[in-house]
């Protein structure tokens, strides 16, 4: 059986109103979105997401509309950012109690951790929720550095069955935690808005985590790469990567994923929250032209 979470699975949005307000209709609209274009999971409250700039009630709403959307149809992952055992053991109780099928935890990462500790957090927090528990090896964002051999022992513990890696370059990270790792059972996936993930793949990734604004566009891709025709995957790969790099622009990506799905109806508004920045209408004008590209113009 497939790993529970594997495959494509999109970072949600979370689509605001023009005066910052949660916008849930947009955000159902953007889950169904999903559904439609045959993904095998999605996830809320990761990097791609905002997080970092959504209160506790904002939270529990997202969650109940996703959850209510995707009505078991696919694993619904959540995000878990505390700065502590305590604050992420809360989080994660919180999702769970939400419905949340999985966790995607970050290290704590305001004190960084020794790696004993980093053990013992994951251990904990894997205990005091019931179900599985994937390790975010994000330095970039965090800080916090993990080596591929303290990534497998992270894989030992009870209820952590994966990891995102985040750390570039990322296919030979993938490919050192896969040597590293005790079996198979401990699944590896990427992220970096899927910017290597056939690399990935090949390395020994079963999944990917990108943001949410063109599944429909990356699913038959690896669709091609996993059935074999790896020369259909790399051209149709090649026509995508222009958009998945503009999204991954330091302080404006929100921003990118945010216009893309503006512009392709699926949410209302662009707004983000500090301190995340607007889109700068040259930025604008460039993304025009590689939707235009892409036949995504509206």
């Amino acid at each position: 059986m497939p790993h529970t979470v594997h495959g494509l699975v999109p970072i949600l949005a979370t689509p605001f109103e023009s005066d910052g307000a949660l916008d849930l209709p947009s955000l159902r609209r953007l889950t169904e979105f999903q559904l439609a274009s045959g993904v095998t999971g999605v996830a809320v409250f990761g990097m791609a997401s905002e997080g970092f700039a959504l209160t506790t009630e904002e939270r529990a709403q997202i969650l109940t509309a996703v959850t209510e959307v995707v009505a078991g149809a696919v694993p619904v992952v959540a995000g878990v950012n505390g700065t502590s055992t305590v604050t992420a053991i809360e989080q994660a109780g919180a999702a769970v109690a939400g419905g949340a099928s999985a966790l995607m935890v970050l290290p704590p990462f305001m004190v960084k951790p020794t790696p004993d500790q980093l053990l013992t957090f994951y251990a904990d927090v894997a205990a005091a929720t019931g179900v599985e528990v994937m390790v975010q090896d994000a330095p970039g964002a965090t800080g916090v550095t993990m080596p591929p051999v303290l990534i497998a022992e992270l894989g030992k513990l009870d209820g952590v069955t994966s990891v995102k890696v985040e750390s570039p370059p990322t296919a030979p990270k993938v490919a050192a935690v896969v040597a590293a790792r005790a079996d198979d059972r401990f699944a590896v996936l990427g992220g970096q808005n899927a910017q290597f993930c056939l690399e990935e793949y090949a390395r020994g990734a079963i999944g990917t985590m990108p943001a949410c604004e063109f599944p429909d566009l990356l699913g038959p891709v690896l669709a091609d790469w996993q059935a074999g025709r790896h020369a259909d995957a790399r051209a149709e790969f090649a026509r995508l990567l222009p958009l998945i790099l503009f999204g991954l622009q330091q302080g404006i990506a929100w921003a990118v994923h945010k216009e893309v799905l503006v512009r392709r109806g699926l949410i209302a508004d662009a707004t983000v929250r500090s301190p995340a920045r607007p889109l700068d209408p040259a930025s604008r004008d460039s993304l025009a032209a590689i939707l235009a590209d892409l036949g995504l113009a509206r």
